[in-house]
């Protein structure tokens, strides 16, 4: 069984979206993907609700979707592309979490 990369996934979405894609991805803007974006993550918070493992996982990915979705409009208007949001999410972990990262101490969760 093959296994997909996430450079295939987002190989996939520009494919969908570029000059010869669907039609339908073509045309979707960040408010026209606003409501999927917001029932795919009540979806998620219901399959965690019903510790419904098989259906978090397709949930997570729908999300994922929504995230690369988005990302690459902004890619297309020349403004970010995923890369941008990988790092901007890294640099805002590393961030947050110096007791990991850095030199302080943490004693509680």
């Amino acid at each position: 069984m093959n296994h997909y990369s996430f450079e295939d996934f987002l190989e996939i979405v520009a494919r969908l979206r570029g000059e010869d894609g669907c039609p339908w991805d073509k045309v979707q803007t960040h408010e026209s993907l606003r409501e999927a974006l917001l029932e795919e993550a009540y979806e998620a918070v219901e399959a965690i609700e019903k510790k419904d493992t098989p259906n978090l996982c397709e949930e997570l990915g729908d999300i994922l979707l929504q995230v690369v979705f988005h990302a690459d409009i902004e890619k297309d208007a020349g403004n970010f592309d995923m890369t941008h949001v990988i790092d901007g999410i890294c640099q805002k972990m590393i961030y947050r979490h110096p007791h990991i990262f850095g030199t302080a101490q943490a004693s509680t969760p």
